[in-house]
């Protein structure tokens, strides 16, 4: 249990004090008291390794089928002795420019918070560390863990919109800029981008939903004065939102102008081809008439012929040049 257990204690008054080893002996002196409360943090548990925590807290099969298998979308359930909520926070990795979602339970009883995170993002250490500076807002209880683990959450979903619009108004520039020439590569690059943000959506789109529920509903376990604070974190979970999808629609109109350029510039390459083959065409169809094996033919005998031919064929080629240069297609 040491691997998978990140932290434990007991937390009275907005005081963290240590308590007993034993998960059920250490709940029962949080709630011998009545102002107290324990957190434990686990990291992807295993099935065997969560059956102790399962039993000791009552926690209903359902939702630990949930944290262990993971892969779910942000909701929130009731139960009849606990508390279930699910967040997708995210991590952009500056070096791949790319987009990860990790996932993170929250459990929440009667004087008991279990949070279950898996991945390798949203570690709570910082989270519990902010917390525990601050006894007036841990004095509220679980209630004050599972505002602090949403806002936490949803404030770096901001973080990583930004991150992604400077990327996206880099990638805006490739695409616009005058001579762009890997073209294959660009519109490989916005649908990787478009991926990015879909993931992210991923996380911030279902999650409204349940900050809306502790935000103006009544919900068991949550402390009824705390709405203002979910209300808060729902606020700035909309704003999230509404990044993700300035991106999308941003990138969207991103790869039809890209498709658009490459369109113009496809019509330009045909424009110059047919010019240039245009020009080809008399000097070959003069060079072609003149080599016909007939006897009887003009200015076969004639001494300027040949200069003239060659004189009216590069005639034609400049003025052909000239009235293609002056349209636009060369």
């Amino acid at each position: 249990m040491p691997r998978v257990i990140v932290d434990c204690a007991i937390y009275r008054n907005g005081r963290r004090t240590e308590g007993p080893a034993d998960f059920s002996d250490a709940l029962d002196e949080a709630r011998a008291t009545g102002d107290a409360f324990l957190w434990v943090g686990m990291h992807e548990p295993s099935e065997e390794e969560f059956e102790h925590v399962r039993t000791e807290f009552a926690l209903h099969p359902l939702a630990v089928e949930d944290a262990l298998t993971a892969h779910q979308r942000p909701k929130l359930e009731v139960y009849d002795d606990s508390l279930f909520v699910v967040l997708k926070p995210v991590v952009y990795d500056e070096v791949t420019d790319s987009v990860t979602a990790g996932e993170l339970m929250v459990f929440i009883g009667d004087s008991f918070v279990v949070t279950v995170r898996h991945g390798e993002g949203a570690a709570l250490a910082a989270v519990r560390r902010r917390l525990e500076h601050e006894p007036n807002v841990l004095r509220h209880g679980p209630t004050a863990v599972l505002y602090a683990v949403s806002d936490a959450v949803v404030d770096h979903y901001i973080d990583v919109a930004a991150e992604l619009q400077s990327d996206l108004e880099e990638l805006e520039a490739e695409v616009f800029a005058p001579n762009a020439s890997d073209t294959k590569n660009t519109a490989s690059r916005i649908y990787g981008f478009k991926r990015q943000v879909l993931e992210f959506r991923r996380a911030t789109s279902p999650l409204l939903q349940p900050m809306d529920r502790l935000a103006f509903g009544k919900v068991p376990f949550v402390h009824e004065h705390s709405q203002p604070f979910f209300r808060d974190v729902a606020d700035h979970l909309t704003k999230a939102n509404e990044y993700v999808e300035g991106l999308d629609r941003l990138l969207s109109d991103a790869l039809a102008a890209h498709l658009a350029q490459m369109g113009v510039r496809q019509n330009d390459d045909m424009r110059k081809i047919s010019a240039w083959a245009a020009m080809a065409a008399v000097p070959t169809m003069v060079a072609g008439i003149y080599g016909m094996n007939f006897d009887h033919m003009p200015e076969l005998k004639w001494g300027l012929g040949y200069p003239g031919v060659v004189l009216v064929m590069v005639g034609a080629c400049l003025g052909l040049h000239r009235m293609f240069k002056r349209r636009g297609w060369l």
